[in-house]
């Protein structure tokens, strides 16, 4: 596993393992302040969650998350129908912000989205679909920027809302963890399938070519 581990690091494609390079050089400290939202994308439910922080003191002040299931025709169906459904559902959430919930005035949403399924990540918000799994299989979707194709039917509709970050389930578990105790280090998932993240050091990574992250830090996606 180490030896594979190892090799994933140094190139693309020289391991079994992917090894990939999340974009995510910093994990939250609990100073976290604001109201964010999230959309995690991984079966055949997806689930819409909105969050205030209140920094320090105060930690999660509320929280409410909505589940719908998406439609089994959509599965298989286009791209651009899977993402107005989904845009569509966002937005009737975004309608219920009630008591509690204050969008920074002037200030856009912030939409993290949680899409676990293989990606080849470009940035820290964007994204090619490697392939589907779990059951999904819309063809005109594979080799294309997710964020890119959420984003056009979030335009279309006219949700003020923009994708912040891309992240799989792993990265957002390890977040999460991060959150509550600042010695997580990994994350794994149980699930439908398996797979880990972890922090690694930045300059452990042979393949990564960009500025080393001012925290010497990167999580990797292991896609075990």
């Amino acid at each position: 596993m180490t030896v594979e581990m190892h090799a994933g690091l140094a190139s693309e494609g020289g391991s079994k393992l992917k090894m990939l390079i999340s974009y995510v050089d910093n994990l939250p400290t609990g100073d976290e302040q604001g109201l964010f939202y999230a959309l995690d994308l991984g079966g055949t439910n997806f689930r819409v969650i909105r969050v205030q922080l209140g920094g320090k003191e105060k930690r999660v002040v509320k929280q409410e998350f909505d589940e719908v299931s998406i439609p089994p025709n959509l599965m298989t169906g286009t791209s651009e129908a899977l993402f107005d459904f989904i845009a569509e559902a966002l937005a009737k959430f975004v309608a219920t912000e009630g008591e509690g919930f204050h969008p920074a005035p002037g200030r856009q949403r912030e939409l993290g989205f949680t899409f676990s399924f293989p990606v080849w990540q470009t940035s820290i918000a964007s994204g090619t679909l490697i392939r589907w799994t779990k059951g999904f299989n819309i063809e005109d979707a594979v080799e294309q920027d997710v964020v890119g194709e959420l984003t056009k039917s979030v335009e279309k509709i006219g949700l003020d809302m923009r994708v912040t970050a891309l992240v799989n389930d792993t990265i957002g578990t390890l977040a999460g963890g991060r959150y509550h105790n600042q010695d997580v280090i990994a994350a794994v998932i149980l699930g439908t399938g398996t797979n880990a993240a972890y922090v690694e050091r930045a300059h452990a990574i042979p393949k990564w070519h960009g500025l080393l992250p001012k925290s010497g830090e990167m999580v990797i996606n292991m896609e075990w």
